[in-house]
């Protein structure tokens, strides 16, 4: 299929460079231990996997099965996950803890001098850093980018870190935060790598695994296996990090995967469409904070490239769409609260089932009543002020 354009909604293309493989870094051996480090920590539980029968009835699929990560901890993100498995096994090598020793009573013994963790973020990973930190008794800084919600710096203050918000845009905000890092000697903790910065984006990665093994569990206990998956992208760490366990896990090729990303910081897309990396530069103006970012990582790239089945960029009304309809269910539907990031897969599959032209993509990927449709809302109500002006107040509304 060359470039599909739903006017007023989103347009997608085929990934024409596909060659879908196993993903190194992504073996189930690799990743029990992630799981194992997540469970022990204070407040871990499996959150909710939602069967949405009656919007996949109006949607026109079989299943929509939503994991919801509003119920990550305490923190209504799913962003912890790769930041703390990525600080454990940071420390872990330091003082020559196996894998399997790594939990956080025991790291926090073996820690000999003060420490300071730092990231750049939009909100969620640097909250997740900032939790991490402080379960651990150190310090955190975080760098976040320009007109970052004023609840979104708060939740982070809250957990005892120190904010710093630039006047760039998250990729500069990033650069930032790692040249500051290496002039004082902190422990830099970031979700997108680049040529020799690979392993904590790595790791980060193998820690939103986590999402994966409970979602595999709860498709097991239904009795259900997913055709096709939704992943939202902003870098491509926690697309990829998913994409590759789940692929692995299935077998490559054997998923239909979807990428969705928004069209003002869609790096994701035009890295599909030209068969490389891409960045998107600018002020990335777009509801999703979390997906704010225009230079890909590469190895979740690199597992994209191989195993997506297709690329989307959408429009912000799709976001706000998709949060609306999980606030105000079908009768018989779980209610989910959902960010801007997390509801935008919701809000592409209701723009394919509605727009004019969507049925056509939908027929393209397969998507009908035989299909098994695994959407991740990948947060909650993490900045309310806009959150009530979407579900409330209507802003932001599909012109399709």
């Amino acid at each position: 299929m060359s470039e599909k354009i739903l006017s007023g909604a989103l347009k997608c293309i085929d990934n024409e460079f596909a060659s879908p493989k196993m993903s190194d870094g992504f073996s189930s051996r690799e990743l029990d231990p992630v799981r194992k480090f997540h469970s022990q920590l204070p407040g871990y539980s499996r959150t909710p996997l939602h069967a949405l029968d009656g919007l996949a009835k109006q949607i026109g699929v079989g299943k929509i099965l939503l994991k919801d990560e509003d119920y990550r901890f305490d923190l209504n993100a799913f962003k912890v996950l790769g930041g703390s498995f990525a600080i454990a096994k940071l420390l872990g090598k330091k003082y020559g803890l196996a894998d399997s020793d790594l939990t956080l009573e025991n790291i926090k013994k073996h820690i000999d001098q003060p420490m300071t963790f730092t990231s750049a973020t939009d909100g969620n990973h640097g909250r997740g850093i900032a939790w991490a930190a402080e379960k651990l008794g150190q310090k955190a800084v975080i760098y976040m980018p320009v007109g970052t919600a004023a609840e979104r710096i708060k939740n982070i203050e809250n957990l005892g870190a120190e904010v710093i918000v630039t006047d760039c845009n998250y990729d500069d905000t990033v650069r930032i935060a790692y040249d500051t890092s290496c002039n004082n000697g902190w422990e830099f903790i970031q979700d997108t790598a680049w040529e020799g910065y690979t392993d904590i984006p790595l790791w980060i990665m193998q820690g939103y695994a986590t999402i994966v093994s409970e979602s595999i569990e709860q498709f097991d206990e239904a009795g259900l296996v997913p055709t096709h998956i939704i992943l939202q992208a902003g870098v491509g760490s926690m697309a990829g990090g998913v994409l590759g366990a789940f692929a692995n896990h299935y077998g490559p090729g054997t998923l239909t995967s979807l990428i969705v990303e928004p069209e003002k910081a869609d790096c994701i897309y035009r890295s599909g469409k030209a068969g490389d990396v891409v960045y998107v530069s600018g002020e990335l103006d777009t509801i999703m904070a979390g997906l704010a970012c225009g230079e890909p990582c590469t190895i979740g790239w690199d597992i994209l490239k191989n195993n997506a089945t297709g690329f989307f960029s959408c429009d912000d009304s799709l976001a706000a769409t998709g949060m609306r309809i999980l606030a105000n269910p079908v009768p018989g539907d779980s209610k989910v609260v959902s960010g801007e990031s997390g509801a935008i897969g919701i809000g592409a599959l209701y723009a394919l089932a509605n727009h004019p032209d969507g049925q056509t993509v939908m027929k393209h990927f397969g998507l009908d009543s035989n299909s098994v449709v695994f959407v991740l809302s990948t947060e909650g109500n993490t900045d309310p002020v806009n959150y009530q002006k979407v579900v409330w107040g209507g802003s932001h509304s599909a012109s399709f």
